[in-house]
């Protein structure tokens, strides 16, 4: 597994990370990728310790704090090994997030007890408005404070969007943030957060590379969600969309069978403003098909031209084609 900076912090992570919220399962009123094995999801994560990969991402919000309990679990005994990236502010989906300083210290405190360490690596902001953070500075102060107490080694922003992640690093000088990206939405590029990024020295951790599973390859019109999966609330046409426009960058970077996954995590990690990519991992399988994509190397210039060209005008899946 490579590795790379996560921008000036210091912290060194694997290119290739762990998203962690899959593995905290499904409840009523939650939405997540549906239910899970515990064993399963253990073993997801014992793989991907053994492959090298460093970045765990979890939050209290994921499975009601089961991500953490089983992040906690895997880890026991090595965590030298790993770079804990958890979040604050959300801690389930029915009820209102609190970004107070003592409701985030407040979550940390637990976040540590289910992780069962004594600090995390990164904490970060779980979505919160962007003119909640500029109105409010005793929120970045917290979160300064926590990490001169050594509770946490830096913190981040874990965006809403690209454009909110760009302004937490321009105006704010959040030291990471976190952001979609994907061969589906490339704002990170044309809305100047990659930009940002490089001049600040701010560390980029890049989710949703496979945009919800529909640049995996598995994906069709007539794909049926489970329950508790958060994509079987999607209509069929919005469905449609997001396949084609799928189809048609996956083409673009000539995917063969069993490449989709590998070529849209290669996209990502073309971008060296990227520090890590954070696929969502659950079964062992995925943590050895995803760790692969960095030793594939970047995609061609020309290719990522094209891709990025038909995300231009960016509203969604195939907004540039019509699709």
């Amino acid at each position: 597994m490579r590795m790379r900076s996560l921008g000036t912090t210091g912290i060194t992570v694997s290119e290739v990370g762990f998203g962690a919220w899959g593995i905290g399962g499904w409840t009523a009123g939650q939405i997540s990728y549906g239910s899970t094995s515990d064993a399963t999801s253990l073993a997801a994560l014992d793989r991907a310790i053994e492959l090298g990969y460093r970045l765990i991402d979890t939050a209290p919000l994921y499975g009601l704090g089961h991500s953490e309990v089983l992040v906690g679990q895997a880890i026991r005994g090595r965590r030298d090994k790993v770079v804990l990236a958890t979040k604050a502010g959300y801690r389930s989906y029915d009820t209102a997030p609190d970004y107070s300083p003592a409701a985030i210290e407040q979550s940390l405190m637990a976040s540590l007890k289910r992780l069962q360490v004594d600090h995390v690596d990164i904490l970060q902001l779980h979505s919160p408005p962007i003119a909640l953070l500029e109105q409010q500075p005793e929120i970045v102060e917290c979160l300064q404070g926590l990490r001169q107490r050594g509770l946490i080694r830096t913190f981040g922003l874990s965006a809403s969007s690209p454009a909110d992640a760009e302004v937490a690093i321009r105006v704010l000088g959040f030291p990471v943030v976190q952001a979609n990206f994907n061969m589906l939405d490339t704002r990170a590029v044309s809305g100047g957060l990659f930009a940002a990024a490089r001049k600040g020295g701010a560390g980029v951790i890049a989710r949703t590379p496979l945009c919800s599973g529909f640049l995996s390859g598995t994906m069709t019109a007539e794909t049926v969600f489970p329950e508790g999966d958060h994509r079987c609330r999607w209509n069929g046409p919005q469905i449609r969309r997001w396949v084609e426009a799928a189809n048609h960058v996956l083409a673009l970077a000539a995917a063969g069978p069993g490449q989709a996954a590998e070529s849209a995590l290669r996209f990502v990690l073309s971008f060296p403003d990227v520090s890590v990519v954070i696929p969502g991992i659950m079964t062992p399988a995925e943590a050895e098909q995803n760790g692969r994509a960095g030793a594939a190397g970047p995609l061609p210039e020309a290719v990522i031209e094209k891709i990025l060209l038909y995300n231009q005008g960016y509203d969604g899946p195939g907004a540039s084609s019509g699709a």
